[in-house]
């Protein structure tokens, strides 16, 4: 038996490789199979040129678990080791070559963790002790077994082996014997090991029998050997594409199309990526992207790799050319990375470019599970824009699709306001903007309906892109102001009426948290509605920015800004007006033959003043004007206080307030069942 020396302390080594690794320390399973897979690969070459006239008989991979010994073995028939093999490769690489690896690292836990440059002593992760059996290929090679328990110490013996490859034997340590368990174990393989190219076993399969699960001869084979992306497309149809979707994510809905990859210079990549169904919840969507090297799974995080909006994208991407250290600094400087990406963005844009023109329809018919997906690249990469939009489509509020350049050829004529700005007018909600939609629709307008997850964002930067263009939401003002062409010309009511209905409304508005209603009088035409509720854009645009946008998160704490515009043409807001003038005329005429009084004195007063310095005007006289003016606005709250007091028994001012906060989905609860109330009586 030999006794030696690592040359290295347990200090500097397996305490390091525990606290560095802790969080990913499942990996050990992936190192050792891998390294399996690799002596095997390596056998099958050797075989292929003739170093090795053996036969090679059945390579698979085996792994084993003896939870009563507390045991994890990985066994392979493929190269094995000599004593001398073992002592250039275990003793005075993997480990003395730690020291330096650490060192590298030691101020980057990151770069660590998926480094393939771990291999064998991972296993120290979770085993006290380890133990290699092997015998080389090699004619005339003796078995050998090697230990260590974590210490610097090692034994190296010869022992008994008829077979040539390796058993590395895990003893597995006290706070790792959840390693032990077959469902565990079974798991991190079909994680880590699903795709080697080398059959893996992990015991034998189970069947029901006589009540109770019992082996079987038959292998439990855990991988796939051949993955679709390592085939040519020519040899695989739609079935197959879809087949591997399925096995990726079971539970997914079927995508809508898939781009398989294969390329070899400058950099190498294979793999198959899909299309899936997005309509909303991006975050919800993301790391779906399986990373593998040489069918090797590396990680399901693969930002940095690819554009951030082809995240959303899932499948599999395998390239030995990517750097495993991935540390997010490194990633964005390597240039095999930024061809990769570049790469993988132009193949994207390529197929969608392509099903666009090849087959429009089948495009459109996908076009609300694609749109979420193709505008995050429209907003978050430059380069893709260009490309997407060619091909990128508005839906209007009859389900027809445009391109961008053709709903401007379709709207420039109808929908271009005074100052030469093309207005597009959108909706987001169907049902609860019905009544604003077909307005503009009875206009000539057309509509478009902007009701996705990233439309918001999406508006602001295509006014950016768009020259004199504005987006304006259907509800955002009454219908003759939306598409300003000239000069408003028409007869308005006199101020002081107007004051009047202003009052008898604003009174009996609900109290609704956070929300602020503004009361205004227009004439918008005898037929048009009574009274209707809008928006402002700027403001409400800006609310919805706040709850996508961390950093406009103060408009998210501003009040509702609402207008409550009666159309003072109609019929009902005329009676109204009528019935309240009369019912009031007793109290209002000396309140307001007061108002015109005072506001007499005070146009005196402030001419008086005009052309003066502060200093030049006496005292009395700014205290005179200050008083009048207090005296005015008390006048003023008086004539409002008696409104009011009208309208609070006015049925029909409070129906026509009800009906236009139920037509905006505003009325709710107690002043809901008042409305149906209300309306039973009143028919």
């Amino acid at each position: 038996m030999q006794k030696g020396n690592i040359g290295v302390t347990t200090e500097n080594i397996f305490p390091i490789i525990k606290k560095f690794l802790y969080s990913d320390h499942e990996i050990f399973l992936r190192e050792l199979v891998s390294n399996a897979v690799d002596a095997t690969q390596k056998l099958k070459t050797l075989a292929a040129t003739g170093d090795f006239k053996g036969e090679l008989g059945d390579l698979t991979v085996r792994v084993k678990v003896d939870k009563e010994n507390g045991t994890i073995t990985i066994s392979d028939r493929g190269l094995g080791m000599t004593a001398e093999e073992i002592d250039k490769y275990i003793n005075q690489i993997a480990f003395s070559g730690a020291n330096d690896f650490l060192e590298k690292y030691k101020d980057d836990a990151n770069a660590i963790i998926g480094h393939f440059g771990l291999g064998f002593y991972s296993a120290f992760m979770v085993a006290k002790t380890v133990d290699i059996v092997t015998l080389s290929y090699k004619e005339g090679a003796k078995a050998v077994k090697w230990s260590c328990d974590g210490s610097p110490e090692f034994t190296l013996e010869e022992t008994e082996r008829s077979d040539r490859g390796t058993d590395i034997i895990l003893h597995v340590d006290e706070d790792c014997k959840e390693f032990l368990e077959e469902s565990r174990l079974q798991g991190l393989l079909t994680k880590y090991c699903h795709f080697l190219a080398v059959p893996v076993a992990f015991g034998k399969k189970k069947e029901w029998k006589d009540g109770k699960q019992v082996e079987t001869d038959e292998d439990n084979l855990i991988n796939d050997t051949c993955p679709i992306w390592t085939k040519k497309p020519s040899d695989l149809k739609e079935e197959d594409y879809k087949k591997f979707y399925r096995d990726l994510y079971p539970m997914a809905d079927e995508p809508l199309f898939w781009i398989h990859l294969n390329v070899d210079y400058p950099f190498n990549l294979t793999g198959v990526l899909y299309f899936p169904k997005i309509k909303s919840n991006i975050d919800l969507q993301r790391n779906k992207i399986q990373l593998y090297c040489n069918q090797v799974y590396v990680t399901d995080s693969v930002e940095g790799i690819v554009p951030d909006f082809l995240t959303l994208l899932h499948g599999v991407i395998d390239s030995p050319d990517i750097p495993l250290n991935v540390s997010r600094s490194y990633l964005q400087s390597d240039s095999n990375v930024k061809k990769i990406s570049t790469y993988i963005t132009k193949k994207v844009s390529d197929r969608l470019q392509s099903i666009f023109k090849n087959d429009r329809k089948e495009f459109e018919e996908k076009w609300d599970d694609l749109k979420i997906f193709i505008n995050y690249g429209m907003l978050t990469q430059e380069d893709f824009y260009e490309k997407a939009s060619k091909f990128a489509l508005f839906k209007d509020t009859d389900n027809k699709y445009y391109t961008f350049e053709e709903y401007q050829t379709l709207i420039k004529d109808n929908q271009t306001d005074k100052n030469g700005s093309l207005i597009y007018l959108y909706a987001n909600n169907l049902d609860e903007q019905y009544t604003y939609i077909d307005a503009a629709k009875n206009k000539g307008y057309n509509v478009l309906l902007m009701d996705g997850q990233l439309d918001v964002p999406m508006i602001n930067m295509l006014e950016q892109k768009f020259e004199k263009s504005h987006f304006t939401r259907v509800d955002s003002d009454i219908v003759d102001r939306l598409i300003v062409k000239e000069d408003q010309k028409g007869e308005e009511l006199p101020h002081d009426k107007q004051e009047v209905l202003s009052s008898l409304f604003k009174g009996q508005m609900p109290k609704v948290k956070k929300t602020e209603f503004h009361v205004e009088a227009h004439a918008l035409g005898e037929n048009n509605a009574p009274i209707v509720i809008t928006q402002a854009e700027y403001m409400r645009r800006m609310k919805d920015m706040a709850s996508i946008q961390p950093g406009m998160s103060f408009y998210g704490e501003m009040p509702d800004m609402f207008n409550l515009v009666l159309n003072s043409d109609h019929r009902l807001i005329k009676q109204v007006l009528s019935d309240a003038e009369t019912a009031c005329a007793e109290k209002l005429v000396p309140v307001e033959s007061e108002i015109a009084m005072l506001t007499l004195r005070r146009n005196e007063l402030q001419k008086a003043q005009e052309g003066k310095k502060d200093e030049e005007i006496p005292t009395a006289e700014k205290d005179e004007l200050s008083e009048v003016e207090k005296k005015i606005e008390a006048q003023k709250t008086e004539k409002e206080n008696i409104l009011n007091g009208y309208a609070v028994g006015n049925k029909v001012v409070h129906q026509l307030i009800d009906l236009a906060l139920l037509q905006n989905n505003m009325l709710k609860g107690e002043a809901l069942t008042n409305f149906v109330k209300r309306s039973v009586e009143m028919i």
